[in-house]
C-alpha cells in the first residue's frame, strides 16, 4: 500500500501516524507538504491530528483551503482512500468531503483521556479487522470534538449506514456518560457515501503496539493495508 500523510502548519501527529502505517505495511508513508498538489500513485491519503494553522477561525477551516485539498478532492473522486483523524476530521468537514461540523466540547474543556469506540459496521475497508458492535480502545485529545449535524443529515447518516463509530463503554453501552464531548447521537466517526473516506475524532494511531498500553488501533491500519 502506498500512503501519504499531509503535513499542514501546526499539525503534530504526523509521526505517530507514520509509525502506525509503517508498522502495518512495512513501508514508510510519504510526507506531503500542504502546498503540494501531486498525489499520483497513492492508495491512501491521511490527514492527521494537531492544530493546523493554530486552529484560527475554526478548527480546520484554513487547512481546508490549502492547495493540497484540490488534489485530495480529486483523489476522493477517483475512489482513493482517505482517513482524517481529529484535526483531520475537522478539515474534511470544513472542506465538504464529509457532512456536519465539529464544535466545542460540551464541557468547554480540552479532553485528553482514553475512550472506547463501538464499531457500527465491520464490512468496510477500515473496520474489516474488527467485529461489529464490539468496542476498541482509543485516545481522545481534542477541544472541538463535539460532532454536530442537523436532524435530516443525522437521519441520513443512520439510514445509509454511514456512522462508523460511537462513544461507548468498554462493554458497548452508549450512554450520556460515555459521550464525553457531547457529540450528536454519540457519533465518533463517519464515512462518505462510498465508504472510502473516514473521519474520526479519537486517535487509533496512539495504540498500535503493546508498549503503548495496547494495540487496539492496529486492526484499522491492518485492514487498510489488506484492502489496498
Amino acid at each position: 500500500m502506498k500512503a501519504g500523510i499531509v503535513v499542514f502548519p501546526g499539525i503534530n501527529r504526523e509521526r505517530d501516524m507514520a509509525i502506525a502505517l509503517e508498522t502495518s505495511s512495512g513501508v514508510k508513508p510519504r510526507m506531503i507538504w500542504h502546498k503540494e498538489t501531486d498525489l499520483s500513485g497513492l492508495d491512501l491519503v491521511v490527514l492527521p491530528g494537531g492544530f493546523s494553522y493554530g486552529d484560527y477561525l475554526r478548527c480546520g477551516a484554513m487547512a481546508a483551503r490549502s492547495p493540497v485539498m484540490g488534489a485530495i478532492r480529486a483523489h476522493a473522486e477517483r475512489g482513493g482512500f482517505i482517513l482524517g483523524v481529529c484535526n483531520g476530521f475537522q478539515i474534511l468537514t470544513e472542506a465538504g468531503l464529509l457532512p456536519g461540523a465539529l464544535l466545542r466540547n460540551a464541557s468547554l474543556r480540552f479532553l485528553s483521556m482514553d475512550c472506547h469506540l463501538r464499531v457500527e459496521r465491520s464490512d468496510t475497508v477500515f473496520t474489516a479487522r474488527y467485529q461489529k458492535q464490539r468496542t476498541f480502545r482509543a485516545v481522545m485529545a481534542h477541544g472541538d470534538g463535539n460532532y454536530f449535524a442537523d436532524t435530516a443529515a443525522l437521519d441520513r447518516l443512520e439510514g445509509e449506514g454511514l456512522v462508523a463509530f460511537r462513544y461507548a463503554s468498554e462493554t458497548g453501552d452508549v450512554t450520556p456518560v460515555t459521550n464525553r464531548n457531547g457529540s450528536a447521537r454519540s457519533i465518533a466517526g463517519i464515512y462518505s457515501p462510498n465508504l472510502r473516506v473516514l473521519g474520526m475524532m479519537p486517535h487509533p494511531e496512539d495504540l498500535v503496539d503493546p508498549l503503548m498500553g495496547c494495540a487496539d488501533g492496529k486492526p484499522l491500519f491492518d485492514a487498510l493495508v489488506g484492502a489496498a
